[in-house]
């Protein structure tokens, strides 16, 4: 019998540790020598089990933060650096070099983010992938930007040309469960406008910045990219009281996006930028194609262990249908398959947070005291680092897996007669990024449409919640979101509308016409990127 350790496939054993040195502050990648965090897994690999040691990485206090904020102002220098008063080219082929360099750590990167968070081996490797693709689209949105914005207009007697400006430095804190696509999403449009960064990984997924650091390094100026590890209250806090940042860009939860707001002396001149916390529902029609639902139920709420902010985290099903919806739902649930990320078909994985488990049982105990039972037969199943998703049904309003952002396995059903209950429901709630609509008749689904898209941001017909593709908008409304986040809407929410005026005169004309010749300019320009 093999041994847990002999189990784990050659390419992705941890054989050595793994010890982040350094930090990327002013250009420099420079040594740690205070505090350090050790980074473990909660996958085994022993055959007793124990979490797997990974690394460490750096505790760095408030006066390295402040430093490395002091290097992204004197980069931005008021508008004034080398990075936001650059040439749209030059700006794209530092982000190209960077993409170039990064795609050579596809294998490392990928076999952290199945240690780190669990994330099994084909989404790892999509996260990677889908990346590089986001990289690539945000460079050419940005050239179509800077061929539509490479013209001059003329109203009531003025010329104008009007381009879109950075907005200054720029916090970044991505969130563990996307540690690299959805903390790009905040960093590329960001970096790629003109703005100066300060970025702090979520406090897992962290190590797999590791093989990324040296591109930050050689591919930007100075000052530009600056990398941070530590405690969101040593390191961050800080960072907002000061006052110099101009821009959170977050992903975590409001709570936080409050706190750091709150923190900043002049939140009115504050940019928020942020993907927040959602309670994503279906909602499953009398006619709904019953296969269908149950497979895209399964995958909206499953994927990834339902540790997704696009996650299905309560199905409300009509009556009709609801004890056979639950029941197919149930089964297949159940056929699911644990494994570690890299086993074959491993749909179910650890959790990485080592608190999870015993989280999600109380929300199970809690729907169970309120009326509900669990539906499939390994439902509440745990683990040292596991527990098993449960089918709660009939789950109510009164149960706190309701009210909560489980951000785990477990999935409540509620039973509906009236299609408005449900879109009373979700009008009540704090919530409000996204709902999958199950159903067939046109004339029924046309009003609930119109109803859905003033409630949430995106209404998914016959198919589970989701991000992607990229280029299309992710945001939400109340609790949800601030902004957009995808390849498009993200580009004009690091950037402003800036643009010079000047009178239809002679002499203004002239003016102009020499800098278009002279190319004296980076901003008064018609050329543009093909």
């Amino acid at each position: 019998m093999k041994t847990e350790t002999e189990r784990i496939p050659e390419p992705y054993k941890i054989n050595q540790l793994m010890h982040q040195k350094t930090y990327l502050s002013n250009g420099e990648l420079k040594e740690w020598k205070g505090e350090f965090s050790e980074v473990y897994s909660t996958i085994s690999s022993t055959e007793q089990y124990a979490p797997t040691a990974l690394g460490s990485v750096p505790v760095l206090s408030e006066a390295v933060a402040l430093e490395a904020l002091d290097a992204a102002s004197a980069a931005y220098s008021n508008g004034q650096g080398l990075w936001p008063t650059m040439k749209v080219a030059d700006r794209i082929a530092c982000m190209e070099k960077f993409v170039n360099q990064m795609k050579t750590k596809r294998e490392e990167v990928v076999k952290l983010l199945m240690w780190e968070i669990g994330k099994n081996l084909s989404d790892s490797e999509k996260e990677f992938d889908r990346t590089i693709d986001y990289i690539y689209d945000t460079i050419e949105d940005y050239k179509k930007m800077d061929r539509a914005s490479a013209r001059f207009e003329k109203n009531g007697g003025v010329h104008a040309h009007i381009r879109r400006g950075p907005l200054g430095v720029v916090l970044c804190l991505g969130p563990y469960n996307y540690p690299l696509n959805e903390t790009f999403c905040l960093l590329i449009p960001a970096l790629i406008m003109g703005n100066t960064t300060i970025f702090k990984p979520a406090k897992l997924g962290v190590l797999l910045l590791t093989p990324l650091m040296e591109a930050f390094q050689n591919s930007f100026p100075k000052g530009v990219v600056n990398i941070l590890f530590g405690r969101g209250r040593t390191v961050a806090s800080p960072l907002m009281q000061d006052g110099r940042i101009d821009v959170l860009a977050l992903i975590g939860h409001s709570t936080s996006a409050n706190a750091l707001q709150n923190s900043h002396p002049k939140s009115n001149r504050l940019r928020m930028v942020l993907g927040l916390e959602a309670n994503n529902p279906a909602i499953v029609l009398p006619d709904a194609d019953l296969d269908l639902a149950v497979n895209e139920c399964i995958a909206g709420a499953t994927a990834f262990n339902g540790q997704r902010c696009t996650a299905l985290k309560v199905l409300y099903v009509h009556e009709a249908i609801a004890e056979k919806f639950t029941k197919a739902f149930s089964e297949k649930v159940d056929a699911l398959k644990f494994g570690n990320p890299w086993d074959k078909g491993a749909h179910l994985t650890p959790l990485p947070e080592p608190d999870k488990p015993a989280y999600i049982q109380g929300l199970i105990d809690d729907a169970v005291a309120k009326g509900a039972t669990i539906q499939n037969r390994r439902g509440g199943e745990r683990t040292e680092n596991y527990i098993f998703p449960a089918v709660l049904y009939p789950a109510s309003t009164k149960m706190r897996v309701y009210e909560e952002e489980q951000f785990g396995p477990v999935i409540p059903i509620v039973p509906f007669s009236d299609s408005q209950e449900p879109l009373t429901a979700m009008a009540e709630s704090n919530y409000g990024q996204q709902v999958s609509l199950f159903g067939r008749d046109a004339k029924t689904v046309a009003p609930l449409l119109d109803a859905l898209v003033n409630l949430v941001c995106r209404v998914n017909l016959n198919s589970s919640c989701q991000r992607g593709p990229d280029v299309y908008p992710f945001t939400g409304r109340k609790d949800s979101a601030v902004s957009t986040l995808s390849v498009h809407d993200a580009l004009r929410s690091f950037s402003i509308r800036t643009f010079v005026a000047s009178k239809d005169n002679a002499d203004n004309n002239a003016i102009l016409q020499e800098l278009l010749d002279t190319k004296a300019s980076n901003f008064v320009s018609t050329d543009y990127l093909l």
